[in-house]
């Protein structure tokens, strides 16, 4: 396992919302640079500190493989200069037990930082030219120490599960589709297990379950709106097309056995027994929360489904 640093003051928002990293992979003006060539080494396991406004406020551990990913949207004009290309890294966040300011304990961090590519300089002031840096594991450990975080990092693996058989036809069909490069087909096939790029957009919009509240996000599932087999590859992407589930409610809305009207009402096919709605809980009381304007035309075509059976409100 390795350490890192990444120092993003003008993305964190959107980052730890999504879950993720996102840097050019090269420079304004074409050179390379090694914070971003960093984001290809970084593996799973690996353990990242988020500084931000002179505070590591979070400890991210790496979730998968870097991909090859556009720019977000959500970033607006903030890299501007940036290249649309870039490299994505899914991490999961999460909040340091105790938020330091590095300046206030140079007594321990100016001596443990690298030479070269250091992400702060020894008098504590950021280095901005530097997005993910490698650290040592001495000074990995003493900041695990400071933030108050030994033993408690999230772990990355609580929802991994095997694609289920229709999942892997699709896995499959993407496999042979010849007009898609090498980084669409690997972006298609993480969304089609509601992770990558499409589990990102979908964190950003509404980040805990739509049915339970739950907010723990290794526990929830990105499932898209609007079937994957009846969307285009834009649609695959987009996080207006997604929602986050608990696992035992993806499957119902997977299957089509309960739907959303847009004010967030959730719908129950009349044939789904009384009995699941018992022992899985299903709330009645929580407050629904609209859905978005952008979401509202997928869910118009997932409740075509519920229709010619009927459904009921809960």
């Amino acid at each position: 396992m390795a350490y890192w640093w990444v120092n993003h003051k003008q993305t964190r928002d959107h980052e730890v919302r999504g879950d993720y990293l996102w840097s050019p992979k090269l420079n304004q003006n074409g050179a390379r640079n090694q914070s971003y060539d960093n984001m290809a080494r970084a593996r799973a396991g690996d353990t990242i500190f988020s500084y931000a406004n002179g505070t590591i406020g979070a400890v991210d551990v790496v979730a998968g493989d870097v991909t090859t990913a556009p720019k977000p949207l959500e970033f607006g004009r903030t890299g501007i200069y940036w290249s649309n290309e870039g490299w994505f890294l899914p991490v999961a966040f999460q909040n340091a037990k105790r938020a330091i300011q590095p300046r206030d304990h140079l007594d321990v961090i100016a001596q443990r930082l690298p030479e070269k590519y250091s992400p702060i300089q020894r008098n504590g002031n950021g280095n901005q030219s530097i997005y993910l840096a490698q650290i040592s594991d001495d000074l990995g450990r003493t900041l695990l120490g400071l933030v108050d975080m030994v033993g408690k990092l999230p772990v990355v693996d609580a929802i991994a599960e095997t694609p289920a058989a229709y999942e892997l036809e699709d896995i499959d069909r993407l496999q042979s589709e010849s007009e898609l490069t090498e980084t669409q087909r690997v972006q298609l096939i993480q969304a089609r297990i509601g992770q990558g790029i499409f589990r990102a957009q979908v964190l950003l919009r509404h980040p805990i379950c739509r049915v339970t509240g739950v907010g723990d996000k290794r526990l929830l599932r990105a499932s898209h709106i609007k079937p994957w087999r009846e969307s285009n590859n834009g649609e695959r992407l987009n996080g207006a097309n997604g929602l986050m589930l608990s696992p035992h409610f993806d499957a119902l809305f997977d299957l089509g056995l309960m739907s959303f009207e847009d004010n967030g009402t959730m719908l129950i096919r009349n044939d789904v027994a009384k009995d699941v709605i018992e022992r899985w809980a299903i709330p009645r009381s929580r407050e629904p929360k609209p859905f978005d304007l952008s979401q509202r035309p997928y869910l118009a075509l997932h409740r075509e489904r519920l229709d010619a059976i009927g459904a009921f409100r809960h």
